[in-house]
This record gives structure tokens, C-alpha cells and sequence, in this order.
């Protein structure tokens, strides 16, 4: 069972991201206050759900929510400033957007940039322990392959409806083949075997 809170009398933001690890694709990020005495059974980290039952949660969690928000970081800016750092600034991007002002964040995760004079407290797989992590993991992970769905349709090769842009055999074999997009990562090691290749737009 995850916990409503950490701090009972405070309004608490959950924050997660998702795509991280992912070769191509902005990196998503969600915010999520829930109301104290929010239940869900079925709440709990996002990959520990079906891909339904991620989307049916989506829809409670933007219905009951005391406030929600989503932060996107693009695979250019991922570049210059490194992934950690993108995630972060993704995270702060969603609370940027609030309607509610938080009093403390739940950051899912061991490490956080401070965002303003907001206390945080950072939990190590914190979508598995606090429902607005695991909230906030549902909204960054839904919205992310929402967003992958979309560029599979322009990039058909890569297989980013099923992989969500994550180094699969069958991504990292199409770009042996096709070559990288303008949604991939150049910092990263597109190809596994052989960081030295390089691509031509």
C-alpha cells in the first residue's frame, strides 16, 4: 500500500520523469499534488502497470488532483546540459506550471537541484512508496509515449512505438541502417558497440 504523504500538514508536490534512459525523445516530467485523503488501489508505480491501466489512472489522477502539470526538456537541450540535468530541469518545468503553489516536493529519485526555497525530500523508488510519485510517474509516462507514438508516425524505421525510444535491438539496428534523427540524442552511445560512428543529418 503506498503512502498518501510524508508531511500531513504541508501541500506536497510528487514529482517523476520518464525516458532517461531513452536514445531519442525529449525527456517528460510530471508534478502532481493529490488531495490528503486521495485512494486508488490500483495507484502504484507506472511500470508495474498495463499500458491501459496507465492511461485509465491518467484520467483519475487529472480529474482528482488538487493541481497537475507536466514538463517536457527537448533532445537538444538534453545535449547541451546532459541528461541528469534535463531531468531535473524537466522536473522544474512541471512545478513552474502548478496551479497550486507546493509546500514541500517528493522527488522520486536520490538526487535533486533545489528548486527556489522549496524544501524537498528525495525517495529512492519513490513511485513504488508515495502515490503522488507514482501519479506523477503515470502522467510523465503516458505523456512521453504519447509524444513517441507521434514520431513514429514521422520515423517509421525505429520502432518508437514499441520502444518508446529506448536502445532496443531493433533501434539500434535501425540506425545502423537509416542513420540518426534530429530527435536523437548525439551524446549518447546511439549504437552501443561503436561510439566512434558518427551521422549525417
Amino acid at each position: 500500500m503506498l503512502l498518501p504523504y510524508l508531511n500531513k500538514n504541508v501541500i506536497e508536490a510528487g514529482c517523476d520523469e520518464a525516458g532517461r534512459g531513452c536514445l531519442a525523445g525529449a525527456v517528460y516530467a510530471a508534478a502532481v499534488i493529490l488531495p490528503p485523503d486521495f485512494r486508488n488501489e490500483l495507484l502504484n508505480d507506472s511500470k508495474q502497470l498495463t499500458e491501459r491501466q496507465r492511461y485509465q489512472l491518467r484520467e483519475v489522477i487529472e480529474r482528482e488532483a488538487l493541481a497537475w502539470a507536466v514538463g517536457v526538456v527537448t533532445p537538444e537541450e538534453i545535449d547541451r546540459v546532459n541528461i541528469l540535468k534535463a531531468s531535473f530541469l524537466a522536473m522544474h518545468r512541471a512545478i513552474d506550471q502548478l496551479k497550486v503553489r507546493p509546500e514541500h516536493l517528493l522527488i522520486d529519485g536520490n538526487r535533486f537541484t533545489k528548486y527556489g526555497n522549496l524544501p524537498h525530500t528525495t525517495v529512492v523508488k519513490g513511485d513504488g512508496k508515495y502515490l503522488s510519485i507514482a501519479a506523477a510517474s503515470i502522467l510523465a509516462k503516458t505523456y512521453r509515449d504519447d509524444y513517441m507514438n507521434a514520431l513514429h508516425q514521422e520515423y517509421p524505421f525505429y520502432d518508437w512505438n514499441q520502444n518508446k525510444g529506448y536502445p532496443t535491438k531493433k533501434h539500434r539496428a535501425a540506425i545502423r541502417e537509416h542513420g540518426a534523427t534530429p530527435y536523437h540524442r548525439m551524446t549518447f552511445n546511439l549504437l552501443g558497440e561503436d561510439p566512434q560512428l558518427s551521422f549525417d543529418f
